[in-house]
């Protein structure tokens, strides 16, 4: 059950920014402690993940499709913004690894938001596979990491459990 909870959840914070996964996720260490493990920790933060990318395909398909909604063309239908846009679908479409790269460094770190990278990774046409990837190691990572700390603080009794 935790799984499944922790699965819809995080699809929903994807999606609603208001609510906060690591917040949950630090919720599920600090209640779970010692019952979790280390294949626990990993398998929580795949599930976590999961659900992240999830929500966060409903952002890129947004950037991806965007474009073509009649009164967003009609805002950037200016040479400037056009150039710019074709400039950046170059830069990134020629070199798949930079996109990852980038894509990977703001799912760790949440610098810049994921949330506003995934819309920009729909613009730019990131590749989905590529899109998916990067942003399930990043985030996996990042809960893990979460995970850790709040099982350690818990552990440390900082947090009630």
């Amino acid at each position: 059950m935790l799984l499944v909870g922790t699965f819809f959840y995080c699809v929903g914070s994807a999606v609603v920014p208001l609510l906060n996964a690591e917040a949950y996720i630090a919720g599920v260490a600090a209640l779970a402690d010692d019952d979790i493990g280390r294949l626990g920790l990993w398998l929580v933060a795949v599930v976590a993940a999961a659900g992240q990318m999830v929500g966060k395909m409903a952002w890129y398909c947004a950037g991806r499709y965007a474009l073509e909604w009649s009164w967003l063309r009609r805002k950037t239908s200016s040479p400037k913004w056009q150039s710019r846009l074709q400039t950046w679908q170059h830069r990134i479409g020629d070199r798949a690894w930079l996109g990852a790269l980038i894509l990977l460094v703001s799912a760790v770190t949440g610098f810049p938001p994921f949330a506003i990278l995934s819309v920009i990774a729909g613009q730019l046409r990131v590749p989905i596979p590529v899109f998916l990837a990067a942003g399930m190691v990043g985030r996996t990572a990042r809960f893990a990491a979460v995970l850790g700390a709040s099982g350690w603080l818990a552990h440390l009794g900082w947090f009630p459990g």
